[in-house]
């Protein structure tokens, strides 16, 4: 008779572990954490390698990971909490609190040094923001001109040393778009903007703000944007894969900006976690927006917010070389990528299921049909050349943990 928890076999629960201990015995990874939950209980919770394989020091429950983009999901979870309040409307132009981006205009044709524009068609509105169809994009995506012109401006892989948040957007705003508004997908620093909004409707710092909304009432302690002398003993050490054999390298130049705090906080990417601290938000996700009796959303709020918002699927619509998820037969919501057709992104998760992950190759799920919650904690960025970070993974370590978790479920 097979041996069950929370109709999970617990031998091919085992079996995870053993997959994902080859990353780590192989060299492509340090160390990882990985916990599940089902109806609101943790089913596994698991651990292997190193925090920092130099120092020796292994992964452990309190390990601090830079969750990069995991932070969107927090961020966009707090910007709807105003919009419950009625802070702003999903279709209110941003340029009513950001005037810099009232006369944006779009690329057309060009070289770097000789670019074409048009005028915006429509304007950036809010809802653009929290679905990634602005226009706004990422210089480290290498994927063209518009990139080119982002790196130019400093804005590669993160942001440049100085600036506020507030600045930030107006360098944005001087930049072409990529696209016109609400024509496409395109993973980019809509989130950041998204960020300084947050900033402008609350009268706070982002960091206050978040705190105040989401992490505070959550208890998600050490959800935080930089590693303190109270946490830098726990924070695990960055990796990137090296372009000639795939395995782990450290990285000291990027880890070294998770020690102090930074100029731009950056709702697209800047936060810090603990897998402890993330299960806590998955399940507020999983409760229909509450947690412990602390309400963050209502449940309309957040079916909402995990409903496919766009007319086609990924594969469609993206004009992405870099980003967290899979784009066959996956949509976008608020904030999440959502599972439309289970078949064309032949992935063994039911439709409905949301998600996001980060660059260091953290990733979380939820899928309310099964009422199962997945997050894994790594630390490895997927470099090549020590420059661009060339997809959602070096290696299908979400890919394979999906369908491991998923097969492990028997009833």
């Amino acid at each position: 008779m097979t041996d069950t928890i929370m109709g999970f076999d617990r031998t091919r629960l085992d079996r995870i572990d053993r997959q994902l201990a080859c990353h780590v015995d192989e060299g492509r990874l340090a160390g990882w954490q990985l916990a599940i939950t089902r109806h609101g209980r943790i089913v596994h919770l698991s651990a292997y390698g190193h925090r920092d394989r130099e120092a020796g020091l292994p992964v452990t429950d309190d390990t601090i990971w830079r969750i990069y983009s995991m932070t969107k999901p927090i961020a966009t979870v707090a910007a709807m909490t105003l919009w419950e309040e009625g802070a702003f409307e999903l279709t209110d132009p941003i340029s009513r609190w950001l005037p810099e981006f009232a006369d944006v205009r779009v690329y057309a044709e060009g070289p770097v040094d000789d670019v074409v524009t048009v005028p915006a068609a429509e304007p950036i509105r809010v809802w653009h923001l929290l679905t990634h169809t602005s226009g706004l994009t990422a210089g480290f995506q290498h994927a063209g001109v518009v990139d080119a012109l982002y790196r130019r401006a400093g804005y590669g892989f993160g942001f440049p040393e100085g600036p506020t948040l507030a600045s930030v957007c107006a360098d944005l705003a001087r930049l072409p778009l990529l696209f016109q508004p609400g024509s496409s997908w395109g993973y980019g620093v809509s989130t950041d903007v998204l960020g300084r909004l947050i900033e402008i409707w609350t009268g706070q710092s982002l960091d206050v703000a978040i705190a105040e909304r989401v992490t505070g009432p959550l208890g998600m302690r050490d959800t935080v944007w930089y590693a303190d002398d109270g946490r830098k003993e726990r924070l695990a050490a960055l990796y990137v894969s090296d372009p000639e054999t795939g395995l782990a390298v450290r990285d000291d130049t990027v880890g070294d900006r998770a020690l102090t705090p930074p100029s731009v906080l950056s709702a697209g990417g800047g936060m810090l976690s603990t897998i402890s601290d993330y299960v806590r938000f998955t399940l507020m996700l999983a409760g229909g927006g509450e947690l412990d009796g602390v309400r963050i959303l209502s449940p309309r709020t957040l079916r909402l917010m995990t409903a496919n918002h766009l007319d086609a699927d990924l594969a469609t619509l993206s004009t992405s070389a870099f980003t967290q998820t899979d784009l066959r037969g996956v949509g976008f919501g608020l904030g999440f990528a959502v599972v439309l057709d289970p078949v064309k992104s032949l992935s063994v998760a039911g439709a409905g299921e949301y998600y996001w992950g980060g660059a260091a190759g953290t990733m979380f799920s939820v899928d309310p049909v099964e009422d199962l919650t997945v997050v894994f904690m790594t630390q490895s960025l997927p470099l090549r050349g020590g420059s661009r970070l060339a997809g959602a993974g070096t290696y299908p370590t979400r890919a394979q943990l999906r369908r491991l978790v998923y097969s492990a479920l028997v009833d």
